[in-house]
């Protein structure tokens, strides 16, 4: 019997909601179901906001103060090189697939090595590039899924993770990259959350971290040569969690942020002789969540996340002193590097009026300087709208938060619609970056977009974290009736005009929210979302499986399934009753296409309107730009049907 899916994926020519889609309008990859034609005035329109680009560093040069960033200037990300602050990037790697990750050789700077999967499918290949001839060499087996490639100090070795034994489990993997066959397992692991932290200053130990869930994980140490592994953190009578082990230069002392002395991850100093923990930084009252120590061992930079948004420190390894807080916009700050001469720090910056940028700054003076200015598709950064942090109480009281942009009153007045967009994970946490085509919304359409920080979000405590899990899944659902309450009061907003979006984990957010509180919605959006968390833990990936069950609940368990199927939006699909657009990847590793297949099947069975886009070359969120933007377009034409109308 003929699938759904297989007939979405042969079709030629769809009947779109409004009349026929002609196939040239469509990328050859993409299958869209039920979308009408997009328009040449929405394409003309829109195009400014789909040329914005990043640029995201990813290593220093180790001789020459230069840098290797990844950035995109056609379909997908490639790495280029930047010479000097402002300088023209140049393009090292020209592949239909992104890059997704690279790092110089640390001593000589005459390789790089990089990460790159197919089609979205997650499975990482580590490759290394000599310079001198461009000749790109693959390390790994092609077929498994390799990860987390460390140098050692000495650049003679990398470490990393692979499930390269069984396809399950992550274990411990070293290699001298000039000669691929020396290959080895270090140590053979169980479970798919294991990950090489860093390598000791002699190249003889590895510090690994072991996940088994965002609340609760540990640091081992690990010989290279004999593979014999102890522990460095202490086996906790209660879930602690430890992550962003570095360390000392030294080689006594490894550097690492822990939950362990109360809600926030704090920055601790662990004696590897005594086992002796020294805490530092104990004044600030938020997450530590990258840390990075300079060459010689004197300093360390640390980045804090303070509701929702980066603080970037140097602080003195010896005595944890604060030597400087550095004054950047409001925004998000990752991929921390020093320079090998230690003088400066480099990282990537992105906030609402700016892309993604590479940055430096001087350690002595603390001046910064942006090495790219990525282009914002023509028009004006500086006028695009910041956001405001609003707070709500929810349903029992507690008080959950989210970012809210609103459009130019002057050139929108009256009541605004919304769209609601709420963050994956669901451990993950919604921050004030710039938002590339979403400015479309606010500045073309007069729509306030809002991103709310639901419980289970991340950044702001161990205990926050915990109150949507297992039988708790709904109440972070909930969490999103406070913030339409808040609509209702807010004079600016119109509460008959309010949409949801979501991207997996909030794909499943957005679902529910359209069955939960479906008549205070005018519709929604579901990307990669999960419909039924009993076919997603069964058909998800195997090496992360069992990092998720900690999160939903273990399907095994009967009670436990009967939770799962009672409050999936599958299994509640005829309460949807509000028009609904889905978006899938058909290589999705996370959340399967078949998420997508059955919550159409369903909606439609109900006889409600539901779009569908499906990219035969993406997984788990769409990369390749003529898909991004053709995604963009239908989501554009679906609001204006069926939000501002």
């Amino acid at each position: 019997m003929t699938t759904m899916r297989s007939l979405w994926l042969a079709a030629l020519i769809v009947v779109g909601a409004t009349g026929v889609v002609n196939a040239r309008q469509v990328p050859e990859n993409v299958v869209a179901d039920g979308v009408p034609a997009v328009g040449a005035e929405l394409r003309r329109d829109a195009s400014r906001y789909l040329e914005f680009r990043t640029a995201v560093m990813q290593s220093w040069h180790p001789v020459r103060r230069e840098m290797l960033v990844l950035t995109r200037f056609s379909e997908s990300a490639q790495l280029h090189w930047v010479d000097h602050p402002g300088g023209a990037r140049r393009q090292l790697t020209f592949f239909p697939e992104p890059v997704s990750s690279a790092q110089f050789q640390p001593v000589t700077g005459n390789s790089i090595l990089f990460s790159q999967d197919t089609g979205g499918g997650e499975f990482f290949q580590l490759y290394r590039m000599d310079l001198p001839d461009g000749r790109v060499t693959l390390l790994t087996d092609g077929k498994s899924r390799n990860t987390g490639a460390r140098w050692s100090e000495a650049g003679d070795r990398i470490a990393w993770s692979s499930t390269r034994r069984n396809g399950k489990d992550t274990d411990i993997w070293v290699m001298d990259p000039l000669r691929p066959a020396s290959a080895r397992m270090v140590l053979e692991c169980r479970g798919g959350g294991w990950g090489v932290s860093d390598w000791s200053p002699d190249g003889k130990t590895l510090v690994v971290g072991e996940y088994v869930s965002i609340n609760e994980s540990g640091l081992h140490l690990l010989d290279v040569e004999t593979g014999r592994l102890r522990p460095l953190t202490p086996k906790a009578t209660k879930r602690v969690s430890y992550a962003d082990a570095r360390f000392s230069q030294d080689g006594r002392s490894v550097f690492c942020t822990t939950d362990a002395a109360g809600e926030f991850h704090r920055l601790v100093r662990i004696d590897i002789a005594t086992g002796r923990t020294t805490e530092m930084l104990a004044d600030v009252p938020w997450d530590v969540e990258a840390v990075e120590v300079s060459p010689d061992g004197r300093l360390l930079a640390v980045v804090t996340n303070e509701d929702g948004v980066s603080m970037l420190r140097l602080v003195d390894a010896a005595k944890g002193k604060v030597r400087r807080k550095v004054n950047l916009p409001a925004g998000v700050i990752s991929g921390l590097e020093w320079s090998g001469n230690g003088k400066e720090l480099g990282f990537t910056l992105s906030h609402a009026r700016s892309p993604a940028d590479a940055y430096s700054m001087a350690v002595k003076s603390g001046a910064v300087t942006r090495w790219t200015a990525s282009e914002t598709g023509g028009f004006q950064a500086e006028r695009l709208r910041e956001p405001e942090l609003v707070r709500v109480k929810s349903f029992d009281g507690r008080m959950v938060s989210g970012f809210l942009y609103r459009p130019d009153p002057a050139k929108f007045p009256g009541r605004r619609p919304l769209l609601i967009s709420i963050h994956g994970g669901p451990e993950s946490q919604s921050r004030p970056v710039f938002l590339g085509r979403n400015n479309y919304f606010l500045e073309e359409m007069g729509v306030a977009l809002l991103y709310p920080n639901v419980r289970g979000s991340a950044g702001y405590g161990k205990t926050f974290l915990t109150l949507d899990n297992g039988m708790k899944r709904e109440d972070s659902v909930r969490d999103i009736g406070a913030f339409l309450d808040l609509v209702a009061k807010d004079a600016a907003l119109d509460a008959a005009r309010v949409a949801v979006t979501g991207g997996s984990y909030g794909g499943y957010m957005s679902l529910a929210s359209l069955i939960l509180h479906g008549d205070r919605l005018r519709c929604g959006i579901d990307i990669v979302g999960i419909s039924s968390f009993v076919t997603f833990l069964e058909r998800t990936q195997d090496y992360r499986r069992d990092l998720r069950r900690v999160e939903y609940g273990d399907e095994r368990d009967p009670a436990m399934r009967a939770h799962q199927e009672k409050i999936s939006p599958l299994t509640n699909a005829r309460k949807i009753r509000v028009p609904l657009l889905v978006v899938q990847g058909a290589n999705d590793p996370r959340v399967p296409a078949g998420e997508a297949d059955q919550i159409v099947k369903a909606v439609r069975e109900g006889g409600v309107e539901c779009w569908y886009v499906l990219a035969k070359d993406e997984g788990h969120g769409f990369a390749k730009k003529k898909n991004v933007d053709y995604q963009f377009f239908a989501t554009v034409q679906f609001l204006r049907d069926r939000l501002l109308k």
